[in-house]
């Protein structure tokens, strides 16, 4: 059964769940899949969705290829609504129901402390999951999803700022800025679900952030820091503002000069990771090296809300 859904479905068939709170990923990533129904989805509690798909032309800048087909919500008229609002056909009772009527689950939760109990099913199910950000906040949590794919084809998980394209080092900056020396970062709200913003498309584009020498870190009134010393001399600063507002972003600082990256582009972001998704569901791409899941798992896991506050 699992090599039918993963090599014969022309449209491959997704399930949806959802939804933590403050998590619009439920409505988004099934609206940029499906397209949405315009009206209903004004009424959804996130106004910057309907915003930047707003700005899109349907069906030409929608991902093709894939449907969102059913969705369970632990609130079933939050996944009514999810539903109405981004042409999602069947609504389950039970999580488990999606199990023989989809060939890939989309996790689309980012509370990770539920991330194994919701993902366990479907993995023994032998379906592919992609999992929302952040995969685990502790590495033992990682671990065990892990156990679950021991040949790493099954769990795709990342902060889609991995694929944001303002936020790509092009060769030439990096020319013009000379070795790197310092590499500083900032997102808005909570380190366990933010950090990830910053974190991830920075290991994902410079190997020299391997091996740590050292590091501190800092909390005070909402907010988090950890500073990083790498074995190659570079050092990483990376904050999370808790409520104070705050552009997700970093600025490269180098022997030469400085280069400054900012997030803008949701819509593309989403777009591109729920492709990568597919494309490793199909068996038509690689995943993300599970070695960069891991360590950015580790990162988060440093500054974690369980460690000591250091001055």
């Amino acid at each position: 059964m699992v090599t039918s859904a993963r090599t014969t479905w022309k449209t491959l068939r997704l399930g949806i769940l959802g939804a933590s709170e403050g998590n619009g990923h439920p409505y988004s990533w099934s609206a940029i899949i499906n397209g949405y129904d315009a009206d209903i989805m004004e009424d959804c509690p996130f106004p910057s969705i309907p915003d930047y798909l707003g700005k899109q032309k349907y069906p030409d800048d929608f991902l093709q290829g894939a449907r969102v087909t059913h969705i369970w919500c632990e609130n079933r008229a939050e996944a009514e609504h999810i539903s109405a609002a981004s042409r999602i056909g069947h609504v389950v009772d039970n999580a488990e129901d999606l199990i023989g009527e989809v060939d890939a689950i989309l996790l689309a939760r980012d509370d990770a402390e539920n991330h194994f109990r919701f993902a366990a099913p479907f993995l023994r199910a032998g379906l592919p999951i992609y999992i929302d950000k952040p995969l685990a906040v502790t590495i033992e949590d990682a671990e065990r999803l892990f156990a679950l794919d021991p040949t790493g084809g099954r769990i795709f998980s990342c902060s889609a700022l991995r694929y944001a394209d303002e936020l790509r080092v092009r060769s030439e900056e990096l020319a013009r800025i000379g070795n790197i020396l310092m590499i500083d970062a900032w997102a808005p709200k909570y380190w366990e679900t933010y950090a990830v913003h910053v974190i991830e498309p920075l290991i994902a584009q410079f190997p020299t952030l391997d091996g740590i020498a050292a590091h501190e870190v800092h909390k005070e009134d909402g907010r988090t820091q950890l500073t990083v010393t790498w074995r190659s001399g570079v050092v990483t600063r990376f904050t999370t503002h808790g409520a104070r507002p705050s552009p997700i972003g970093f600025k490269l600082k180098g022997g030469l000069a400085e280069c400054e990256k900012t997030f803008s582009d949701s819509f593309g972001a989403f777009k591109k990771a729920l492709e990568h998704f597919i494309g490793v569901a199909r068996d038509t791409e690689a995943n993300i090296p599970r070695q960069q899941t891991r360590k950015i798992v580790e990162l988060i896991a440093m500054a974690g809300l369980h460690k000591e506050f250091k001055k």
